[in-house]
């Protein structure tokens, strides 16, 4: 059942198929380079690009706007106490920043993190402070096929063996991100959480868990592990939230917000620590970044994100779109996760070769075909790593209507009846840090 109904609107349009060529070709084959009038159904990320409610509008409207001891912070930091049970905040501008914010402080030259799954900016911060960034994901992560229920938990087996070549004290940080966004956004069970926290413990080192889609998470946990079944979403994340150190928090997400982050803490030491590098790089410890009204739009979604009707809409699209692909006969990625259809390139184009981007290439025919903008999450996102060549197809929330679910679904389907037509790619030009070049290399077609 929808939760919702529509308040305000925006017009939209899908270019030509010419101008739609023309586009990618300016854009160097890079769609993060397209303007976003020119795409149809934008589903590049989830990341700040959702619908807010009437109360978060409200919130906007009497944001506090003052520079020290802003309102609009007090009811961030009490709707983290009362929703993730963290009583120490530091905001930050949005995910990144809290990212650098706490890896930051944590991390020095030649320490190893270990991640269930390095997204990538939290690759490029932990490189970025000389720090080795590893992951531990389960064996099922990285099969599509799989129906194992968690696929995105924490290896602490691949964890102890990481700890075992390079010791305990060259490891400070062990993080799991909820859900696994690079493992196509599955959801990392209780269970998991508390074993991953015991291990932390062993090796003394900070436990972290990367909290942007947390309520997606608790979602499944209640859906998927039988000790939950009864429980409420709300509950979960608190528990669940409640087994870390710290949590490094993009707002864009489950704080359904346009803007914002921050990291909370149990510790008061890191909490001094964070608040003091927050100073130099994101601004004063009561808005760190962020606007007053955003500080108030996000302490309202925080709270709405853990309502069951929210979570159970939010989820039911991403289910809706997964199982038209599947019905169309496009590969995606099983189970579906909470945030994104994953589709599977390499299913869809078994002869562009790896080396020549099959993702990236996937990620150009959706627009060719219908305007459709998504994301690659494959070996051009992720050089040098060991992963399936996927495309994320990414819902923003409360913000498209069935009739969009269906073009994408018909766009999809057109590329895969045309795959034969394809070529690969290759980069003609990409900037210095590897981790991030996706955001704005360049590539051309490979001849024929």
């Amino acid at each position: 059942m929808v939760a919702y109904k529509s308040k305000m609107v925006e017009r939209i349009s899908l270019p030509s198929r010419e101008q739609r060529e023309r586009n990618l070709e300016a854009a160097g084959y890079n769609v993060f380079n397209l303007d976003a009038a020119d795409v149809f159904v934008d589903l590049l990320t989830d990341s700040g690009t959702g619908t807010m409610s009437d109360a978060q509008w409200a919130a906007l409207i009497r944001g506090d706007e003052a520079y020290a001891g802003s309102s609009s912070f007090d009811r961030l930091e009490s709707a983290v106490q009362d929703v993730m049970g963290f009583p120490y905040v530091v905001p930050a501008h949005q995910g990144r920043g809290a990212e650098n914010v706490l890896y930051g402080t944590l991390l020095s030259e030649g320490d190893v993190a270990l991640n269930n799954t390095h997204f990538d900016t939290t690759r490029a911060h932990v490189a970025n402070q000389g720090a080795e960034p590893v992951d531990c994901p389960v064996d099922a992560a990285h099969d599509p096929d799989s129906d194992e229920p968690f696929k995105g938990n924490f290896s602490v087996e691949r964890a102890r063996e990481v700890v075992d070549e390079v010791g305990a004290e060259n490891v400070p940080v062990v993080v799991s991100t909820i859900t696994n966004n690079s493992a196509a956004g599955q959801p990392v069970s209780v269970e998991n959480t508390r074993a991953a926290r015991e291990f932390a413990d062993e090796i003394d080192a900070t436990f972290v868990i990367d909290a942007c889609r947390f309520a997606e998470n608790a979602s499944f946990v209640t859906e998927r592990e039988a000790t939950f079944t009864n429980a409420s979403v709300a509950d979960v994340a608190r528990e669940q939230l409640g087994y870390a150190d710290a949590l490094v928090m993009s707002g864009k997400k489950d704080g359904l917000a346009n803007a914002g982050g921050f990291v909370a803490t149990t510790d008061r030491d890191l909490y001094e620590a964070c608040k003091q590098r927050a100073i130099l790089y994101e601004g004063f410890p009561t808005y760190g970044g962020m606007a007053g009204r955003d500080m108030a739009a996000m302490a309202v979604g925080l709270r709405e994100a853990v309502e069951e009707a929210y979570v159970a809409d939010r989820i039911d699209q991403v289910r809706e779109l997964g199982a038209a692909l599947e019905a169309a006969g496009v590969p995606i990625y099983t189970p579906t996760g909470g945030h994104a259809v994953y589709l599977d390139a390499e299913a869809i184009f078994p002869t562009v070769p790896a080396g020549q981007f099959p993702g990236q290439v996937l990620v150009c025919e959706l627009y060719r075909e219908g305007g459709v903008r998504g994301v690659e999450l494959g070996s051009f996102a992720f050089p040098n790593t060991d992963r399936p060549e996927l495309v994320r197809l990414a819902l923003p929330r409360r913000t498209y209507h069935r009739e969009h679910i269906e073009h994408v679904v018909d766009t999809a389907a057109a590329v895969l009846e045309n795959r034969t037509e394809v070529t690969g790619l290759r980069i003609e030009s990409e900037p210095e840090i590897p981790e991030l070049r996706h955001f704005t290399a360049e590539l051309e077609p490979v001849p024929s």
